[in-house]
Order: structure tokens, then sequence, then C-alpha cells
């Protein structure tokens, strides 16, 4: 049996949202002793988070560090099992997520709720999300809000969940976020002008932490007096309040 003592801690380390973002732009300087301290990573792309720790010029040498991927083709229960065994064997890791903060629309989630089940301490450090970079300049409200992920992709089913999540708006003043494939965004907004009410008011957060962010909240009925923006490969966040 694994005491307390002897087990390792899981770290879940924010990385830059945007590319063109330095790393310490972004992070706290107190996150560098964290990665200078692991040798082991369950990360969502083995590739990024390579290119992140160099980035970010860690202590050791990237190719002494072991990268375990999570991610859609994990195979749930035991391939997360496996993924946390060094930890109850007391070596300590670090969850990186693609951009932003892991275990927030992040495959990393499974491993903080296996390492919660096995009595493994759990640390977030302090990083940018998009998600709450968003509520914080849509200027809707901050105080009741929902991320909702990604809305269906077929038109029809798409204008059915645009409506309910208004509705839901409306009637709870409970603001509504999700999210869309970048190469997606154009089209989405485009569907979002056309099917809100004139009156409801969409907030657009995209770049976010990048040169060119762009942050704008309007009702639709002025949204749809001007040009839109375009958006094309741009990650975005879409607000409805």
């Amino acid at each position: 049996m694994h005491t307390e003592q002897n087990k390792g801690t899981l770290y879940l380390i924010p990385c830059p949202i945007s590319d063109e973002t330095a790393v310490w732009d972004v992070l706290p300087a107190v996150n560098r002793a964290v990665l200078d301290a692991l040798d082991y990573f369950i990360v969502e792309n083995t590739r990024t988070a390579r290119r992140f720790l160099s980035k970010a010029g860690i202590a050791r040498p990237i190719g002494e560090l072991e990268f375990r991927e999570l991610n859609e083709h994990t195979r749930s229960g035991v391939g997360i099992e496996e993924l946390i065994a060094p930890l109850l064997a007391g070596r300590s890791a670090g969850v990186i997520s693609e951009a932003g903060v892991p275990g927030v629309a992040d495959p990393g989630a499974l491993a903080v709720e296996a390492c919660h089940r096995h009595g493994i301490r759990v640390v977030p450090l302090v990083g940018p999300s998009s998600i709450i970079l968003a509520v914080m300049a849509a200027g809707l409200n901050g105080q009741s809000f929902a991320f909702n992920g990604y809305l269906p992709v077929k038109p029809p089913e798409r204008v059915k969940a645009i409506r309910f999540f208004e509705r839901r708006a409306r009637t709870e003043g409970q603001s509504q976020l999700f999210i869309e494939a970048p190469y997606r965004n154009d089209k989405l907004l485009e569907q979002l002008v056309q099917t809100l009410a004139p009156e409801t008011r969409l907030a657009v957060a995209m770049d976010l932490t990048a040169p060119g962010e762009f942050i704008r909240m309007r009702t639709v009925a002025e949204w749809r007096r001007e040009p839109l923006p375009a958006m094309n490969k741009r990650p975005a966040i879409f607000v409805i309040g």
C-alpha cells in the first residue's frame, strides 16, 4: 500500500495560449522551479509540449525528459492508470495542455481525477485561461457563466443550440461561452449574427494574449451594421449574454 508520503505530486502546468507570446510574458517566474525539477510529463501532444519547454528554457535537456500522451487516443481506464503509475511509485509529473491551462476543456482532467482517487496531491499552477480571460473582457455576467464547448456542426442543429443558449442567457442571466474549430469561426460568427435576436449581446474574444488580440462586445443589431472581423484560423471564444 502506498502512503501519501511516498507518492509523487501532479503539477498542472499552464502554457501560453498563443505561439506568438513569449512564455515568461504570461507565466509567473515561480513556475520555472517546477519545470526545472520535473522529468516526467503527461501531455496532450508531445511535439507542442517539447516546443513549450524548449521556449521556456528549462534546466534539463529536452532529450532527457519522458513524455506520455493523454488525448482522444489514450485508452480509458487502464491507459490512465498506466500514466499515473510513476506517481504512485514516488515520481512527480507535470500535465501540459495544447494551450492554456490543463484540465479545463482538456483531457488532462482524466489524469487529475485518477490522482484524486489514488490520494495523489494535485497542484494547479497559475497561468492564462482563454475562458476566464474572455469572461473578464466580455462585459457580461461574470458572476454566473457556463462554458459549453463546441456547438453542433450541422446548420439546423447549430441554430437550435444557438437559440437554446440564448434562452438560457435571457432567462437565467447566465453568460454562455463556446468555441469552434478556428477554420470554422467565420461561418459560426455569421450564423450567430443571423440567428440571435437584435438586442442579444454577443462578445468575441480572439487571439487572446497575442499581438493581434481582438476583443469586442456588441448587441447583435450593432454587429449587423458593421463588417464582421476575419476569423479564419484565429482561436476565439464566443460569449452570449
